[in-house]
This record gives structure tokens, C-alpha cells and sequence, in this order.
């Protein structure tokens, strides 16, 4: 006679059989929303749908972003460039990326506002793909400056609330300790955009005159058809919400969205309160939030804008100095990857940007107190500056989405951080003077040395200040507890 089995053993029958009874309603169903393996299996499918297509299409966002600098000097010795072509000056030019990074400011909020309550995201995201792709390849019939500024500050409207966007779709999809690694890959493309852009202009510099166009009119044509086209890949391929992914099944779409209800992200449609929206627009520690960001796009930016700029200076001409950007790219890219991996995993992003600011900021002072013809020894602090201007940005970025004072102004939050590095950007274009080349641009580096630092400074303040939070057990605006990530 078979022995009766132990108590435990026939109620985790009696459970098992309950999952797969057709008199149990699927929603009662307990989910173990912590469970590692499951939770590692939705990423990886998520990994291959969501990510690699943001990195594909923020690519293009900065190559769209950086092709009026490759326009300003393409076939020039002809007197066939952007600036020769339609008779803008020097203080047109720096007028026409100052209004880009004006619009880049003013319109991530409102972008990320429609995202969030009216448009799906796939359609959003690639209606502004598909309008600055347009619009850029209007750049192929400009005549003149005033046209110029238009079309570059409309490129800044439709460009605004791109990454925003990409930041709010990834915290529908991952868990706050999950996205930090997912931004940062996201951000490290524009690394190869830097590499990409020059490439394509040179290439496309020898076809200067085809058809009777110049070879900056080209290069709209194509990199914006380009942009244009991939709008097709959002609408039909990325993922909106949990709840409408025909790849997942019922099940797996409730774990999707039951495993975000913890510590923030999914999403909702909810407006939020008064005194939420206020505090997520002026809180102190909000405040500090994203001027530790407009602090950190300054030498972000001067990489973006200048690094061509900074290598000629350290006394290197012509392709040697293109060749010589590469490294310092390649660097921030690694250790970007590497830290925000490593900050999700300890939660412990103030600290890993407190390091990585810490690190940027003396790359910056000792170029800037080395003599103006200490070349590789600059360049090789240019280098380690890398390593600090580029790996913060995902973990403040995640940093913030992980804090915001209530999770109905995730969106919001996202926006009014991410704009803040169009404000980063406008500083970086006036620091790196033409006329100090020959001093090795000091304003440059001890102004990006002191925004550095006070990243640095900001980070360790949040990081104690959370600290605190997290013992006083404070509650979030909408008077939910909350466990502050740090």
C-alpha cells in the first residue's frame, strides 16, 4: 500500500493544480514578481526588441544632430560648404546651435507630456522621427541663413522629446535596478554616431556636384531619407505597454506589468496631483537633480561640439586629428557601460558618479594647468576626462527616475531632466574660444574641471540625503512609502 504523502507536499499539489483549473480566475493567480529566472527571460526578450532598436534609432538622432558641423566644412577648398553656399557668417552659425539647443529645452516637456497621456509610444516616437527626418532633408534646397536657423531650430523641436521618450519607454519596460545598463547602451551610440558621421561626409564628399548639387546637400539627402525611413521600424516593430504585446502571452504580460508596481516604472495614464507636479518641478533635491545634469552635458558637450577642436589644439592637423578622437569615445563608451552596470547591480549610482565625475574633473584641471605643448600628455588626460563625462549621464538619468517624488510625474521628471541638457549644451558651445588654441583652451578645461566637480558634489549630497530619507522612512508627495534608491 502506497504511503499517504506529507502534508506539504499534497498543498503544493493542490497549488500547482489551481494555477491550470479552469474555476480559478487567472487574475487571482499568485505571481512571484521577484523570481530571477523569469525576470532574466522577459529581459532578454526585451532586450532584443527594445534596445537595440533605441540604439539604432538614437544614432541617427545624433547623426542628424552633428551633420551641420560636417556641413560647415565639407569641400570647402571648392567653396562649396554649408556657410559658403548660403553666405552665413560665423556668429549666424554659433546663432543657429544655440536656437537648436534652445528648442531641445523649451519642448522635451510638452513631447514627453503627449507621450505619456495621448500617443502611444512606437506612433510618437516615430512621428518626431519621421518629422526631423523631413525636415533635414529640406536642408538639401537651403539658400540662405535665415533658412538655416529655421530648419535647425524646427530639427531641435522634433529632436527634443526623442530621448526623453526612449528613457519613459524604458522605464514602462524594466525595473529601476534594470535600466541604468539599458540607457547607457541607448547613450554609447552616439559614440559611434561621432565615428559614423565623419565617415559618411567623407565618403560623400566626393560626389560634390553630382546631379549639380554640393556634397553638403548630399549628405541631408541621405542621412535624412535614412532617419525618415526608420520611422517605419517604431510604428511596426517597438513595443508600446505590457498590455499590448500580441508577442507575450496573458500571463506574461501581467508579470510585465505586476513587477514594475514595486519601486516605480510601468505605466500610467493617471494625472497628477497639484502638489505632486510642484514638487517634482521645485523640490530641492529635484533641483539638484538637474543641475547635477545641465553640470554634467557641459563636458559631455564640449565632446560632442569640440573634441576635433581640443586634438587640433593639443597639435595635431588634418586626419591624424580625426583619427585621434576615436580613443577618448572608445573609453567613455566602456567604462559607461561598465559603471552603470555596476551601479544597478549595488544600487549605488551617487557613488559611481560621485567616482566618475571625480576622475573627469582631474582629466580637465591637469590639461588645463599643463603647458600648452605637453601634448600627449594631454591628450591623455582628454582621455580620462571620458571617463568621467560620459558614464554619469545614465546613472543620473536613472537616478532620477528611480526618485521622483511621485510615480504619476515619471514623465515629467524625465523631460525636465533631459532638458536640462540643452542649457548643458549652450554653455559648452562658448567656452572652447578659438582664440586660446595656442594656451591649450584653458576656459575650456577649468570650466569643465569645475562643472565636473560639482557633479561630484551633488552626487555625494543625494546619496546621504536619500540616506536619510530611507531611515526616516519619509513618504513620497502622494503620501506613498517609498524606498528611495541611492
Amino acid at each position: 500500500m502506497d504511503k499517504p504523502a506529507p502534508a506539504q507536499h499534497v498543498e503544493q499539489q493542490a497549488a500547482s493544480a489551481a494555477v491550470y483549473t479552469d474555476d480559478v480566475p487567472k487574475e487571482e493567480t499568485a505571481l512571484d514578481i521577484h523570481d530571477p529566472v523569469r525576470n532574466r527571460a522577459l529581459n532578454r526578450r526585451l532586450d532584443l526588441r527594445i534596445v537595440p532598436l533605441c540604439c539604432w534609432v538614437y544614432l541617427l538622432n545624433f547623426l542628424d544632430r552633428g551633420n551641420i558641423g560636417n556641413a560647415k566644412v565639407l569641400n570647402t577648398e571648392t567653396g562649396d560648404n554649408l556657410l559658403q553656399k548660403t553666405g552665413m557668417s560665423a556668429s549666424g552659425y554659433s546663432l543657429t546651435i544655440t536656437l537648436f539647443s534652445v528648442a531641445y529645452t523649451v519642448f522635451e516637456v510638452p513631447s514627453n507630456w503627449v507621450m505619456k497621456h495621448y500617443v502611444r509610444p512606437s506612433i510618437w516616437l516615430g512621428v518626431l522621427l519621421f518629422a526631423w527626418g523631413a525636415v533635414t532633408m529640406g536642408f538639401a534646397g537651403v539658400r540662405n541663413e535665415a533658412t538655416v536657423v529655421a530648419l535647425r531650430f524646427l530639427i531641435g523641436v522634433f529632436e527634443a522629446g526623442f530621448f526623453p521618450g526612449i528613457v519613459y519607454l524604458i522605464t514602462i519596460w524594466y525595473r529601476f535596478d534594470e535600466r541604468s545598463v539599458r540607457i547607457a547602451l541607448v547613450i554609447a551610440f552616439c559614440n559611434l554616431a561621432g565615428a559614423f558621421g565623419g565617415a559618411i561626409a567623407y565618403g560623400i564628399g566626393h560626389i560634390n556636384g553630382a546631379s549639380g548639387l554640393e556634397g553638403f546637400r548630399w549628405l541631408f539627402i541621405i542621412e535624412g531619407l535614412i532617419t525618415l525611413l526608420s520611422a517605419f521600424l517604431l510604428w511596426f516593430w517597438l513595443p508600446d505597454y505590457p498590455a499590448r504585446a500580441r508577442w507575450l502571452s496573458e500571463d506574461e504580460k501581467r508579470f510585465a506589468e505586476e513587477r514594475m508596481e514595486s519601486r516605480g516604472g510601468g505605466y500610467n495614464r493617471e494625472h497628477a496631483s497639484r502638489r505632486e507636479t510642484l514638487e517634482t518641478c521645485f523640490s530641492p533635491r529635484m533641483l539638484l537633480h538637474y543641475s547635477a545634469y545641465i553640470a554634467d552635458v557641459v563636458p559631455q558637450g564640449s565632446f560632442t561640439f569640440f573634441t576635433p577642436t581640443i586634438v587640433t589644439g593639443l597639435g595635431y592637423e588634418s586626419i591624424h586629428a580625426q583619427l585621434l578622437t576615436v580613443p577618448p569615445w572608445v573609453v567613455g563608451f566602456f567604462v559607461a557601460i561598465t559603471l552603470s552596470y555596476s551601479a544597478d547591480r549595488f544600487n549605488a549610482r551617487g557613488w559611481h558618479i560621485t567616482f566618475a565625475s571625480l576622475l573627469g574633473g582631474c582629466g580637465w584641471l591637469t590639461a588645463g594647468l599643463l603647458p600648452p605643448t605637453a601634448y600627449v600628455q594631454r591628450y591623455g588626460c582628454l582621455c580620462l576626462a571620458a571617463a568621467g563625462a560620459f558614464p554619469a549621464a545614465p546613472s543620473l538619468t536613472n537616478w532620477v527616475t528611480c526618485n521622483t517624488p511621485s510615480f504619476l510625474t515619471l514623465p515629467l521628471a524625465i523631460a525636465l531632466n533631459n532638458s536640462c541638457a540643452g542649457l548643458g549644451q549652450i554653455i559648452a558651445q562658448w567656452i572652447w574660444k578659438s582664440n586660446e588654441a595656442k594656451d591649450g583652451f584653458p576656459t575650456g578645461n577649468f570650466v569643465c574641471a569645475g562643472f565636473s566637480f560639482y557633479v561630484a558634489i551633488v552626487a555625494t549630497i543625494l546619496r546621504l540625503w536619500y540616506g536619510r530619507m530611507n531611515k526616516a522612512k519619509t513618504l513620497d508627495a502622494s503620501g506613498q512609502a517609498r524606498v528611495w534608491a541611492y
